[in-house]
């Protein structure tokens, strides 16, 4: 049976209510990337990271799965082979939406890290310079997320899975963000068949086999029903 990876960047969630880097009045356009999604910022400033990143928790945590979401779980049960999905997304919305084994290749707004001793646990609802590490108690907690200049969780099961692809799928990826905008080129590699689903083209379009563009909450149920049912 035929396996799919699907990658799943924030276009997926925008829809509901969860805001891309590019948006222009979303909260990422309130705060510079260098001061709340890398280590040095959290070192500088570790006030402000928790400040960003409790103001994204509780956004999280109030969103609800779209369209996508609940398609994307429904082909993961009624495909009769494998069906991966591996999403760039700090939000738990696959799961949410019913999706099972999602990989996060860049964490979870919904865990905490210890920075001293790397003992993870689940977030609470706020956490600031004081919060403690549960196993160490050193007041060290930083969000269980992959900042720029840090390495993804689980690239080696995602290459794997790469290897074995029979179709690989973007969905709401801008393309620009690496590793994963790379995937395209090792399912192409793998001789796999490989589709673009976005609002509009990303930066790696002329890469994929197949384009398709649109609000993901209709362009993805569309492309399920043409995996599960035959073109119409």
């Amino acid at each position: 049976m035929e396996k799919i990876v699907i990658l799943t960047g924030a276009g997926i969630s925008a829809e509901s209510g969860l805001g891309t880097f590019r948006d222009k009045d979303g909260l990422w356009a309130k705060y510079a990337i260098d001061d709340v999604a890398t280590p040095e910022g959290f070192a500088r400033n570790p006030v402000l990271v928790h400040e960003f990143y409790n103001a994204r928790r509780v956004k999280a945590a109030a969103a609800r799965p779209n369209a996508a979401h609940q398609v994307l779980a429904r082909l993961q049960r009624d495909w009769p082979g494998e069906v991966v999905i591996v999403t760039q997304n700090v939000d738990r919305l696959h799961e949410a939406g019913g999706a099972q084994d999602v990989i996060h290749m860049h964490g979870t707004l919904a865990g905490a890290l210890c920075a001293a001793c790397g003992h993870r646990w689940t977030a609470p609802e706020e956490m600031d310079t004081a919060t403690p590490c549960p196993a160490c108690t050193r007041p060290t907690a930083r969000p269980d997320v992959v900042w720029f200049g840090e390495m993804a969780y689980f690239m080696d099961a995602i290459y794997d899975h790469l290897a074995g692809c029979s179709v690989f799928a973007a969905i709401g990826t801008s393309g620009q963000v690496y590793p994963a905008a790379a995937f395209v080129n090792e399912a192409t590699a793998a001789g796999a068949r490989t589709v673009e689903l976005n609002l509009e083209p990303s930066a790696v379009v002329s890469s994929f086999d197949e384009t398709r563009f649109g609000p993901a909450s209709q362009i993805v149920p569309d492309w399920v029903a043409d995996l599960l049912e035959g073109p119409r």
